[in-house]
């Protein structure tokens, strides 16, 4: 190795090039903008004002912010849900005035005076609701008129009630410590609005309901299509505005005792303020309640601070006007570039040296021939894409295809199939337990089980996570083959932590060691990493041994050995180093020796570009990724190997006219059994001089 490569490896060892792109993929990442605001606001303002960190002002401030998160709050879910309500501010003023003129006036008991309350926003959020979710009229029209209408019947009952009120100071313990009390030493609003942002929190990220109101925010076609009642959820999500923007007021007549033509005047638009500065989206689909915590925060500092300094009112709402301007050119800017920036910086290639290839010529034991050429095609035109093949005790044949199924073709003569089971991903590697049972590896869902009954289970979908990783590498992308040890264990593979099913061979520009092999245990019902930082793990297959597995390493070429048992447990042994293409699966031969798949050939441009993660990183950033360089995975073979890592024969179809990429292949009762995730077709070849009664399930389990 030169110097300048010595350096270049050490370069990109030592700097981990993945974590900004790692970073810009979490959705936290949307709140890192508001959480700077919100810390520069405290810092300036401080440093300007005495005593702002006092207990008396943070205590003042508190109770206000209690009552106007739930503003914010109230209007982020409706945003949610690609709506928004300029309402909330004269609703808060109803709230505030029907709750002291039935507390006042009719004489009501508190909870009757709270429930009426809650009932008339619900009631104007009802409306709001049935005229922008069931008549499709203009959100921004429509609630501007509810506006005006709720803010002119607030007047009307000003006029017949204030003096009333005024005259009358109620005489309730209750009425008292919910605006004036405490729970666990914190004010009684602050408690009522952490509880609603909590339940509010979980119902958008736990629940069904969440979930609808997600995706109508996402694309209201769409959630249609999809059966989603989307005009229902709209006009829920004005039905809870309404409700929140009156507890609001009820808690703010509780804490002042009057009412005013001014209460509530302006409020939408430092509530709209604060939800935007908090990260929610305009345009729906995008929003949590934690971020409507940060934006009421915010915002609640700035408008209290600039008061305590003595800046004029409308010198307020020029600032809110200002920061609301900042914020929606914020929101729009980075929706719009944060994708396409992300794009540019997340493929992170790293230097990835492979030995040089062998000669596929003259005496190499991987030399060009035409073995593959008698190939009998199973199935032409039937199945799509199947990854992975294994056959049961009766000779039938099992094999996953792209729309999600697990196909079943009948022996002797595999004309009539069906389809076995539906698990809705894609089936990737494939293994029988001793019950009989159907392991299947599900990119993008993890590790299931099929029962001989059909019964669909899953084993999991998870592993523990890395300490120090900003990647969350618990959930499972993209598990991708399998096989089981004597006691049950099952092994498998996860190819990729950062590319999903449909972007795979983008991992092979990175090389960067973003796989690992997982382990399954049916009997403790737990799952735990073994290996770690593996180069696209894709094959394992259990030595005759009962203690190790061998595994492949496609986009390093070279196939290892595992010891998760005996003397010997936790090492890792390369057993073949160097070879000429991609290895895929692995699976065990009737002499004792093993199958191996070559997904693709090695060509000398990648080979060199590997040694050159600087131009792969320009690569990925200035041009298109259909024109991208990528691995050779349409020409493969299959190879024999035993364990010492000597091949004893190969076996090519020149031309790739049977099958022109190969992922897969069972050996069973002296034939070869070959898929492929391009191939529409399953390949049959008679192997010379193999055991004809040798099986996958016997020699595993002792079946016949």
């Amino acid at each position: 190795m030169s110097i300048s490569d010595t350096i270049t490896r050490w370069r990109y060892r030592a700097v981990p090039d993945h974590l900004l792109g790692e970073i810009l993929s979490k959705r936290w990442v949307d709140n890192a903008i508001p959480v700077a605001i919100l810390l520069i606001c405290m810092a300036v303002f401080g440093s300007l004002i005495p005593e702002f960190f006092g207990a008396a002002n943070v205590s003042n401030l508190m109770r206000q912010w209690g009552e106007f998160s739930l503003l914010v709050m109230a209007l982020t879910i409706v945003m949610v849900a690609g709506g928004i309500d300029l309402s909330v501010g004269s609703v808060f003023a109803l709230g505030n005035i029907v709750a002291l003129a039935l507390l006042s006036v009719a004489g009501w008991p508190v909870p009757a005076v709270i429930a009426a309350t809650l009932l008339c926003g619900a009631a104007v959020g009802l409306i709001n609701g049935v005229l922008v979710g069931y008549l499709r009229l203009r959100a921004f029209l429509t609630t501007l008129v509810t506006l005006i209408i709720v803010r002119a019947v607030v007047d009307m009952l000003l006029l017949k009630y204030s003096v009333a009120i005024a005259a009358v100071f109620p005489d309730s313990d209750l009425w008292y410590y919910l605006g004036e009390g405490y729970l666990l030493g914190t004010p009684v609003s602050v408690v009522v609005a952490v509880t609603v942002a909590i339940v509010m929190h979980l119902v958008l990220s736990r629940s069904r309901v969440g979930w609808h109101v997600l995706a109508t925010g996402g694309s209201r076609r769409s959630a249609h299509n999809v059966g989603i009642p989307v005009r229902r959820v709209i006009c829920l999500t004005y039905v809870v505005s309404g409700t929140l923007a009156a507890a609001a007021g009820a808690l703010f007549a509780s804490r002042l005792g009057g009412a005013g033509a001014d209460t509530g005047l302006g409020l939408e638009i430092a509530a709209l303020t604060a939800a935007v500065l908090g990260g929610n989206s305009l345009g729906g689909g995008r929003g949590s309640a934690a971020k409507a915590i940060i934006g009421s925060i915010t915002v609640m500092i700035m408008v209290n601070s600039l008061v305590r300094l003595g800046v004029t009112s409308g010198a307020n709402s020029l600032l809110l006007g200002i920061v609301l301007l900042g914020a929606v050119a914020i929101d729009v800017r980075w929706l719009k570039n944060r994708h396409k920036f992300l794009s540019k910086v997340y493929v992170s290639p790293t230097y990835a040296e492979l030995p040089p290839a062998p000669a596929t010529e003259g005496s190499s034991p991987y030399a060009l021939n035409d073995r593959l050429r008698p190939v009998e095609r199973i199935g032409l035109g039937r199945i799509d894409g199947p990854e992975d093949v294994i056959l049961d005790d009766d000779d039938n044949i099992y094999v996953g295809n792209r729309t999600g199924d697990i196909v079943r073709f009948f022996a002797p003569d595999y004309e009539r199939q069906e389809v076995y089971a539906h698990v809705g991903g894609r089936p990737l590697g494939m293994a029988f337990a001793r019950d009989g049972s159907l392991l299947v590896c599900i990119g993008g869902m993890g590790l299931y089980r099929i029962t001989a009954e059909r019964a669909i289970e899953r084993l999991t979908d998870e592993t523990n996570r890395s300490w120090f990783s900003v990647i969350d590498d618990s959930r499972l992308k993209l598990a991708d083959d399998l096989d089981i040890a004597p006691d049950g264990r099952v092994f498998f593979s996860e190819a990729t932590i950062r590319y999903e099913m449909h972007d795979w061979p983008v991992d092979c520009l990175e090389s960067r060691g973003n796989g690992r092999i997982i382990c399954f245990d049916p009997n403790r019902k737990t799952t735990r990493t073994v290996l770690k930082n593996l180069v696209f793990p894709n094959g394992i297959c259990m030595t005759h041994d009962g203690q190790s597995f061998l595994f492949a390493e496609t986009w390093a070429c070279r196939v290892s050995r595992y010891w998760f048992d005996g003397p010997k447990a936790g090492t890792v042994e390369i057993v073949i180093p160097d070879l000429p293409g991609y290895p895929d699966n692995i699976n065990r031969a009737s002499d004792g020796t093993f199958w191996l798949a070559l997904v693709g050939m090695r060509t000398p441009s990648l080979d060199l570009a590997m040694k050159m993660p600087g131009f792969r990183k320009r690569m990925a950033r200035r041009i298109a990724p259909d024109e991208w360089l990528y691995a050779n995975i349409n020409t493969g073979c299959v190879v024999r190997f035993d364990e010492q890592g000597r091949i004893l024969e190969t076996l090519w179809d020149l031309g790739g006219e049977n099958h022109p990429m190969i992922t897969s292949m069972r050996e069973h009762r002296g034939h070869l059994y070959i898929g492929g995730i391009s191939n529409n077709r399953i390949g049959r070849l008679k192997l010379e001089g193999a055991d004809p009664d040798w099986t996958g399930p016997a020699s595993y389990w002792g079946r016949t």
